[in-house]
């Protein structure tokens, strides 16, 4: 014993534990950075305490309940870690590059479809394509964000990260519809709008805010798919409808997980766990409310099986644009601003 356990404030730190559950230890480990080092620590612990239990003089210690703590915290960081893994699949599906794009469901989709082009300021911003097509007949405006397929059409198109010139045009085209009472659809796949200095010096900020401003004045149904990766305000300057759905592998997020653990962290072996935190999953974001529908995916996830994708958002877009054929313009507005209103709030 002498050799192993001559430590008295080690003893003493275990057995005050065990007689008034004091979970100090265990709060100081939940503060540890690294999730290894946790375990490893927790481990220990128990370690620690099956030893302990060995010798005569500690016998009426009631070791029990600091074994439990300590079997609970285990528990729970393996689920924690098991959760984080599924968040990060997700985001790993979202961004597979074999998806339908939005291109994909607007050819097979919309019949009649005429893009549409330039800001009418100062170029046309080729990340987002815009246009008037029919679906069974019925004249819509389609908007949506395009990633491209092949390493060339990526770098056309900036990976899918739009230009101020690119929320301007979809603005004039949302305006269109406006004017003519043509439903509005919108194909979100992004990973967040152009960060670089030149975009911010022409106002991508402004450009933003102002489609998000119009969407809410919209007097035409507004219906959201989100295809692939939803990302910060480039998802969102295209996303404020009426009805919005979600492919079950999509993600909706603030920020991406790897910005997320880079900010808050400095850690980017922190990016599972930042993708569990942000709650971006289809699951996590219909019980928050902030989507409406999520649309299943063939087995495996909409890159096996496109054509059947396609065909899945097809009758989704229909069933919503149903929902919508009789009610007001203003209506419309009430409600699309009631549902944004009572996010964030929750009751006990």
């Amino acid at each position: 014993m002498n050799e192993k356990y001559n430590n008295k404030k080690d003893l003493s730190n275990i057995s005050g534990g065990i007689k008034t559950p004091d979970t100090g230890y265990l709060n100081k480990i939940d503060k540890t950075e690294d999730k290894n080092q946790t375990m490893k620590d927790l481990f220990n612990s128990l370690e620690k305490i099956n030893n302990f239990k060995r010798f005569n003089f500690l016998s009426k210690l009631n070791f029990k309940q600091a074994k439990n703590n300590i079997i609970k915290k285990i528990k729970s960081l393996r689920k924690e870690s098991r959760t984080a893994e599924r968040a990060w699949k997700m985001v790993e599906l979202s961004r597979n590059e074999n998806r339908p794009k939005t291109i994909d469901y607007i050819n097979d989709i919309f019949s009649d479809f005429i893009e549409l082009s330039g800001d009418r300021l100062s170029s046309d911003d080729k990340s987002i394509t815009a246009g008037i097509g029919k679906i069974n007949g019925k004249t819509v405006v389609v908007i949506g964000h395009n990633k491209g397929k092949d390493i060339k059409e990526r770098i056309k198109y900036n990976f899918g990260s739009s230009d101020p010139s690119g929320y301007r045009k979809s603005l004039r085209i949302m305006e269109l519809a406006n004017m003519f009472n043509f439903p509005v659809i919108t194909f979100i796949d992004t990973p967040g709008a152009n960060p670089a200095i030149e975009a911010e010096d022409n106002g991508q900020a402004g450009a933003i805010a102002k489609n998000i401003e119009f969407m809410f004045n919209l007097k035409v149904p507004l219906i959201v798919v989100l295809i692939g990766e939803g990302g910060s305000g480039g998802a969102l300057a295209l996303a404020v409808g009426n009805y919005i759905m979600m492919l079950e592998n999509a993600t909706y997020s603030v920020i991406s997980p790897e910005g997320c653990a880079a900010i808050l962290w400095k850690d980017q072996s922190l990016t599972k766990q930042a993708a569990l935190m942000l709650k971006l999953t289809a699951r996590d974001l219909l019980s928050l409310k902030v989507i409406d529908k999520i649309i299943h995916e063939p087995f495996g996830g909409a890159q096996n099986e496109p054509s059947r994708m396609i065909r899945i958002v097809k009758s989704h877009l229909l069933t919503a644009l149903s929902q919508f054929e009789n009610v007001s313009g203003e209506d419309l507005k009430k409600k699309r601003a009631e549902k944004y209103e009572v996010l964030g709030f929750y009751k006990k």
